[in-house]
Formats: structure tokens, C-alpha cells, sequence
């Protein structure tokens, strides 16, 4: 006898009918009826009569009633053990890179959520380029890298997230560019651009645009953009990076404008292959599962 089956039963007397049930469910009336129908064939025994006042107990079912009762009860007290159980044994530190992205509020939301089930859990952050991140995770100094697409499925394991980080350059409020609604291939050359020095995002740039590399007018590189926000307010360049990364509350002065037509990557978590992870680790990964594409 299966424990939905039993849920299933108690729905139907609670509610005094099998459509009010289903709704309550969210199944259809059909499926709930045929749950039903089988129930009373396994125990050989019918489990309601209907009356003018809807479905009524049978002395078969008021006996399933209290005994449903206690099976649920001592199944969810035994979960709740098992739960339990588990946090008290997880204890540990869990090392974690991540890009500079609108994707550090789903890690922030997921992190904070983790620690609070797991409260004996510690954690580490790193903050750095994809590149940085795919290094300290080959060499062991993180366990998990939320980062930037594409990823080398050869040495990595990962999920692919649904969320999406949107390109364009950051560019100063005085500069004409400003009042752009979006960055078009042909307006690239006529830019002076401060550029990341990851490849991959040279390549993007370069690809979208299907525009020589030597023939840009790239006046400096970085990693992070926290120190070339001064550089676009000061109009050395403009800043190609991806929208999540700007905050206009705290980047005063500066404006993101999107790329036309649109470039976008996945935010990917990622973990070294063939390595053994951590009860920790996994635990974490489990959480972003939901989350993938």
C-alpha cells in the first residue's frame, strides 16, 4: 500500500468529495477516482458510501482513517529524524568562485538558504574571472565555480542554469554613445574599448561584430570591474561586460548598453571531473538542480 494512496484517501474525506479532492490536489477527477476504485480493490472493501451530503466513511474506512493517520505520522516523524539527523552530520567548509554576474543574487539566495539548514556548515567565496575560477578548481581551491559559458566538458562537470547574463558596453553618461538605445556591430570601430583579457570574451566580441580584433580600437584590458568603472566615468574607454555587473545605485555616472543583436551567456555551476566530492558539495550542487535550463 503506497503512502499516496493513503494522502490520497484523507484528501477525499476531508474535502467530502472526489472533485473538491482533486482540485485540492491538483490531479483530475478520473485520476483521483481510479486511485480510489484501486485502493478498495487491494483491501477488498469499500471505503465510502454517498449520502445527500456527499461521500460518508464506511466502517472499512473509518478504520483506514485512524490507521492512515498514524502510518503518515510515524513516516513523517521518521523523515523528520532522518532530516535532522543529516544537519547535526554536516559539518564542514565548502569553497565557492563566482564571476562577477547578476547570477551572485541566485548563489547569495541559495547559499544563505544552505547555511541556514546546515548551520554547522562554513563557507569561503571567491569573486574573480572564469579563467581565475576554471584555475583555482583545477588546482583544488575551490569545490564549485559559478561562472560564465562556455565551459571545457572534457575536465568539467556542470549545470547549465536558466538564467542568462545579457552583453553590452558600460559606457559614461557624458559620452555621445550614452543616448544609444543599443551598441550595433558597425558603431564598434568608432569606440575606444577597455576590453576583458579572457580569450573567450575577445572571441565573443570579435564574433558577434565579424570584425578583426586589430581593426578595434581596444585602449586597455582588465579582470574585474570594479576598478574600470572610474576609467568609463572619465571617458578612457567603454567597458565590455555583461549587465548584471552594474549597479546603478553604486555606479553612478556610467550606463549599460546592450549589444544589438542581442549576445547572451548562460551562467553555469561547475566542478572538477572524476574528483570526489564532498557530502557537502553534493548536497550544495542538489540545490541548483531546480535552477538548470
Amino acid at each position: 500500500m503506497e503512502l499516496r494512496l493513503l494522502k490520497y484517501f484523507l484528501a477525499i474525506d476531508a474535502a467530502g468529495s472526489i472533485s473538491r479532492a482533486a482540485e485540492r490536489l491538483h490531479i483530475t477527477q478520473p485520476t483521483l477516482s481510479r486511485q480510489l476504485k484501486g485502493l478498495e480493490d487491494e483491501l477488498g472493501a469499500p471505503l465510502f458510501t454517498r449520502s445527500n451530503h456527499g461521500l460518508i466513511l464506511t466502517q472499512a474506512g473509518l478504520y483506514l482513517k485512524t490507521r492512515a493517520q498514524e502510518i503518515l505520522t510515524l513516516s513523517e516523524q521518521t523523515e523528520q529524524t532522518f532530516i535532522d539527523r543529516r544537519r547535526e552530520l554536516f559539518s564542514g567548509n565548502i569553497n565557492i568562485g563566482a564571476v562577477e554576474a547578476d547570477s551572485s543574487h541566485t548563489l547569495a539566495k541559495e547559499l544563505g538558504a544552505f547555511t541556514t539548514e546546515y548551520p554547522a556548515v562554513t563557507f569561503n567565496l571567491f569573486t574573480g574571472t572564469s579563467d581565475d575560477l576554471f584555475d583555482r578548481l583545477d588546482k583544488g581551491l575551490i569545490d564549485l565555480g559559478l561562472l560564465l559559458e562556455p565551459v571545457n566538458a572534457d575536465k568539467y562537470d556542470h549545470l547549465t542554469l536558466a538564467h542568462t547574463e545579457r552583453w553590452g558596453l558600460v559606457v559614461s553618461v557624458d559620452a555621445p554613445i550614452a543616448t544609444a538605445p543599443v551598441i550595433e556591430p558597425e558603431m564598434l570601430t568608432r569606440i575606444p574599448l577597455i576590453i576583458s583579457s579572457r580569450s573567450a570574451v575577445q572571441q565573443l566580441l570579435s564574433n558577434w561584430a565579424q570584425i578583426d580584433p586589430a581593426d578595434l580600437n581596444i585602449v586597455g584590458h582588465f579582470n574585474l570591474i570594479f576598478n574600470v568603472i572610474p576609467l568609463v566615468q572619465a571617458q578612457v574607454g567603454a567597458a565590455l561586460t555583461i549587465e548584471g555587473v552594474i549597479d546603478r545605485h553604486n555606479h553612478s555616472g556610467v550606463r549599460f548598453v546592450p549589444f544589438s543583436p542581442r549576445v547572451q551567456t548562460h551562467t553555469v555551476l561547475a566542478w572538477r571531473k572524476h574528483r570526489l566530492q564532498t557530502p557537502i558539495t553534493s548536497a550544495f550542487i542538489d540545490r541548483f538542480k531546480p535552477l538548470v535550463k
